[in-house]
């Protein structure tokens, strides 16, 4: 029977270097993070968030380049397991875009944010109890570390913002990755600056994040950014 890797400890993962102690780690992570955002307003809600995308949008996109193409060519049913977490990213991705498209004031937010906590759990339970522990049936402990290292790169290089149009597959997803991360990164940057206070800056630096989130929308829809994407997993106002 297979056991939740929630449960396991870091030998049985296969070691700290394991794709699967590393998934683990982030999953602690997201949880303490959506603790710390319950109750929340303004900009202290803000700055959890931004920390929640800085850390959700990369794990998932390493996922979707490095862990479940494994997972499709190892496991008979490998494309049906990943396509039902490729949805809960998609949806992720669908409610975070909505979400800063919403003032704080509306109430709109309050339901789209419990929505968004809710799926990110439902993410975290059907990796941890389901695909994780098939992945770690199918692969020896080297294979293991070699995955948990691929990883890690794609993780710490990869987009840490909501792009719903661009596919969850390769090669869309690939193609995107480099565009998107340094647009985000940047963003990060100048939306951290703005949530830490106003000043007679803060404006300016509205107005650059808005010009970047802006161009990040404009590349990711470019038609290659979307080749691979499966007809469920896609948004329909492209």
């Amino acid at each position: 029977m297979m056991r939740s890797i929630a449960e396991q400890k870091v030998h049985e993962l296969g070691g700290r270097l394991s794709v699967l102690t590393r998934q683990k780690r982030d999953h602690v992570k997201l949880e303490d993070l959506l603790e710390d955002l319950d109750g929340t307003t303004g900009a202290a809600q803000g700055q959890v968030l931004l920390r929640i995308y800085r850390l959700v949008f990369p794990h998932a996109f390493a996922e979707e380049a490095v862990l479940w193409p494994v997972m499709r060519r190892v496991l008979p049913d490998g494309h049906e397991l990943t396509l039902q977490v490729e949805r809960e990213h998609q949806e992720v991705n669908e409610l975070v875009t909505r979400l800063e498209a919403t003032a704080a004031e509306d109430p709109a937010r309050g339901p789209l944010l419990a929505r968004l906590v809710e799926v990110l759990r439902e993410d975290v339970r059907d990796e941890e109890d389901v695909l994780l522990p098939r992945l770690q049936g199918a692969l020896d402990r080297r294979r293991l570390r070699g995955l948990g290292l691929a990883w890690e790169v794609v993780r710490r290089t990869a987009p840490t913002r909501a792009h719903p149009v661009v596919a969850r597959r390769p090669p869309g997803n690939a193609v995107a990755a480099v565009p998107l991360s340094v647009l985000d990164r940047l963003r990060d940057l100048v939306d951290g600056a703005v949530l830490r206070g106003p000043g007679r800056g803060t404006p300016v630096l509205r107005s650059v994040s808005t010009g970047l989130g802006g161009l990040a929308h404009r590349v990711e829809h470019l038609p290659v950014m979307r080749r691979g994407e499966d007809p469920s997993t896609g948004r329909a106002d492209h």
